[in-house]
């Protein structure tokens, strides 16, 4: 049995795979568990780290250090990859709203933040750690522990009282959200008022069916008339003189030509004012299959875009509709639906539903790719450059007037800012960094879990003494208040001072905390998707800043 001793007590490579393996999968297994139902998910695997660290296992520190390095850096470049389509879109219209406010989240509890450091002695990598764990985002720990490292490397104390505030602080993190929304729900929202978005159903796709009765789009162009409109729809058929075509950008329309357009609900009025009079019949109900209105010479199929040289090609440049007399009705991208308009590029894995006479389908589908093997295969090639990439960029020391020692990202900041200009402009340049939502998933969850669980028994030998000592308890309740302050602020100003959707206003809370655990209570109090949405929307901007600014502090105040 000798063997077995060594392999788990004695200080070696294996040992330590060994441990993060064990501690890994122990603490997923609790993950599942409910209490009030309410779980701490992949964070129990920090706590089974402390609880293995604090019995004084020795362990090879080299490899535990390269270990939790390398699952953080793995975590935030797959971050990087998976928000980047969507990171600077988000900053537009409305998604611009709401992440200024889930920004006032991150800078009030900033604030709060520098008025505790200022008026009490505790250190500034001990409210960072504080902080971390309040807003549940244990890659800021990692951010500012490598800042630390870089700005006092024999700092070894500092880095594990850090790591300690964040785990004291991490639970009350989880609950003080929840416990949030719940008090806004019960105090902001009159009883009996709807509380589910109104607007939803203004902004959802919308299909009817118009007949041609303005004279001044008759003998016009499907392009010219696309011009005249403050607004983008889609004209998916005509109907004339009993046939059913599907128009190109050449075809011209006619007085009582029939039109199937698709567009949002709330722009079915500017729709009807320049076309004509809209039909009775409801091509909106599920029962209804509008892709195959003439089943005697149409066809519809979603194709899904797998050829590399079709990556950020704008769809209007492939002139699709006009060469092969084909129409593309919805394009579905990591599960959004988006309008199949010419200045859209497309990206591998975007998957188009297109109606047309099968052999013109079939055409399409080869352009385009169609290949579901090749998704398949994880495109490792870019995951490795960008890795590389970021980690250049982290270690690129970049001198701030004022301070003696040059800022770096680090190897949180440097993966994550690469990872999502990869994410949103590499298929401009033809890189494909598409990888399936599983794989993403993969990655991300891979790359956490060892970090928590390296981070964790790297700090678990003194986490019970400073959680029963007056130092761990001031720790808890001021993380308390770094949680619940901000989201509370914040959501009152949104609801009453703004008039802001409270189902869009919880996910956005929830998102600007990084907290899906919130997310999951937060969906049970609303009908649809609304706070996921919101969550989306906001948490790649909040998560850049929470990784940003704990480095950036530290900098400053160090």
């Amino acid at each position: 049995m000798d063997w077995l001793l060594d392999a788990i007590f004695k200080p070696s490579m294996i040992q330590t795979v060994i441990l993060i393996s064990v501690i890994s999968a122990i603490g997923l297994q609790l993950g599942k568990l409910k209490i009030f139902n309410i779980s701490l998910g992949i964070t129990f695997v920090f706590f089974t780290g402390i609880i293995i660290g604090h019995f004084g296992l020795e362990v090879n520190r080299d490899m535990l250090y390269f270990a939790q390095n390398f699952g953080l850096i793995m975590f935030v470049y797959a971050l990087g990859i998976q928000v980047g389509p969507g990171f600077f879109p988000s900053l537009k219209k409305g998604g611009l709203r709401l992440n200024m406010m889930s920004m006032a989240v991150v800078l009030l509890g900033i604030a709060l933040t520098f008025l505790i450091y200022f008026t009490t002695d505790i250190s500034m990598p001990n409210m960072m750690g504080i902080l971390s764990g309040a807003v549940t985002n244990t890659p800021a720990l990692g951010a500012a522990q490598q800042t630390l490292r870089q700005i006092s490397p024999g700092s070894t104390k500092e880095l594990a009282d850090m790591a300690l505030a964040c785990a004291v602080a991490y639970p009350l993190g989880v609950v003080g959200v929840i416990l949030a929304i719940a008090l806004m729900r019960k105090c902001l929202i009159p009883k009996g008022e709807d509380i589910n978005n109104k607007e939803k159903k203004d902004k959802s796709t919308y299909v009817g069916e118009f007949m041609v009765t303005n004279p001044a789009i008759a003998g016009r162009t499907i392009k010219d008339i696309m011009k005249l409109s403050p607004r983008k729809f889609i004209i998916s058929r005509i109907w004339r003189d009993g046939k059913v075509t599907i128009p190109t950008s050449n075809s011209t329309l006619e007085i009582n030509d029939h039109v199937l357009i698709i567009s949002i609900k709330s722009d079915v009025e500017l729709v009807e004012v320049l076309f004509g009079e809209q039909e009775e019949v409801d091509w909106n109900k599920e029962d209804i299959d509008w892709n195959h209105i003439d089943n005697s010479h149409l066809v519809s199929r979603r194709i899904i875009v797998t050829r590399s040289k079709v990556n950020g090609v704008k769809l209007g440049a492939l002139r699709l509709r006009n060469l092969y007399g084909i129409n593309i009705t919805r394009i579905d991208r990591a599960g959004i639906d988006l309008l199949a308009s010419p200045d859209l590029a497309l990206q591998i894995g975007d998957k188009l539903t297109i109606v047309g006479e099968k052999a013109s389908v079939d055409n399409v589908a080869k352009i385009l790719g169609n290949e579901l093997e090749r998704l398949k295969n994880p495109n490792l090639i870019a995951i490795f450059i960008g890795i590389a990439l970021g980690l250049l960029l982290g270690a690129l020391p970049i001198p701030i007037p004022g301070i003696s020692v040059p800022i770096k990202l680090g190897i949180a900041g440097g993966p994550i800012i690469v990872g999502i200009l990869m994410g949103a402009f590499g298929p401009r340049f033809r890189i494909t960094t598409y990888t399936t939502q599983s794989a993403n998933l993969m990655l991300r969850q891979l790359g956490i879990v060892v970090y928590l669980a390296c981070l964790g028994l790297d700090s678990g030998g003194q986490f019970f003494d400073t959680l029963m000592n007056g130092e761990g308890l001031v720790w808890i309740a001021i993380g308390f208040g770094l949680t619940i302050v901000p989201v509370l602020i914040v959501g009152t100003v949104a609801i009453k001072g703004l008039k802001c959707d409270y189902a869009k206003t919880i996910g956005m809370l929830c998102g600007s905390m990084a907290n899906p655990m919130a997310l999951n209570y937060a969906n049970t109090t609303v009908e649809g998707d609304e706070p996921a949405v919101a969550y989306a929307t906001v948490y790649p901007v909040t998560m850049f800043l929470r990784i940003i600014s704990t480095q950036l502090i530290l900098l400053f105040f160090m």
